[in-house]
């Protein structure tokens, strides 16, 4: 994970010098500063931070991965690398509310918008509880 860590923050400071080297460039147009580039180039930087920052903190607590040694082989590696849910309904259910959500945005419609993101947290919700079980269930 450091390595990861590592490549993000270098990006932050690559993001970071190109929105400063934008802005400057862009100050003496005949047009004056061009915001929409300069904001992109800094929330681009502000993302890339907070990748970075994560996976720094990760990297703390996470003992060392085959990645992360220099003669590790393919082998390394195998076996269950996580939990997936096969056959869970909720992200498609996100994805729908998700699609309702940009339709009632683009034409304006603010109840539906606001319907849209109830839909949103509460299949977000049954997606993040999907598997709890309670402490009368064990």
């Amino acid at each position: 994970m450091k390595v990861e860590a590592r490549l993000f923050e270098l990006l932050t400071v690559f993001f970071f010098l190109c929105g400063v080297a934008y802005t400057l460039f862009t100050t003496f147009t005949s047009k004056g500063i061009e915001w929409v580039g300069v904001v992109g180039m800094f929330f681009a930087a502000g993302l890339t931070l907070i990748a970075g920052t994560y996976f720094r903190f990760v990297a703390r607590r996470v003992e060392i991965r085959p990645e992360d040694y220099e003669d590790a082989e393919i082998e390394d590696g195998a076996g269950e690398l996580g939990f997936f849910s096969p056959h869970s309904w909720w992200p498609i259910l996100i994805a729908g509310g998700a699609a309702m959500f940009a339709v009632a945005f683009a034409t304006g419609n603010l109840w539906f918008a606001i319907f849209s993101a109830v839909v949103i947290a509460g299949t977000a919700a049954g997606l993040v509880f999907e598997y709890h079980v309670g402490p009368e269930k064990h």
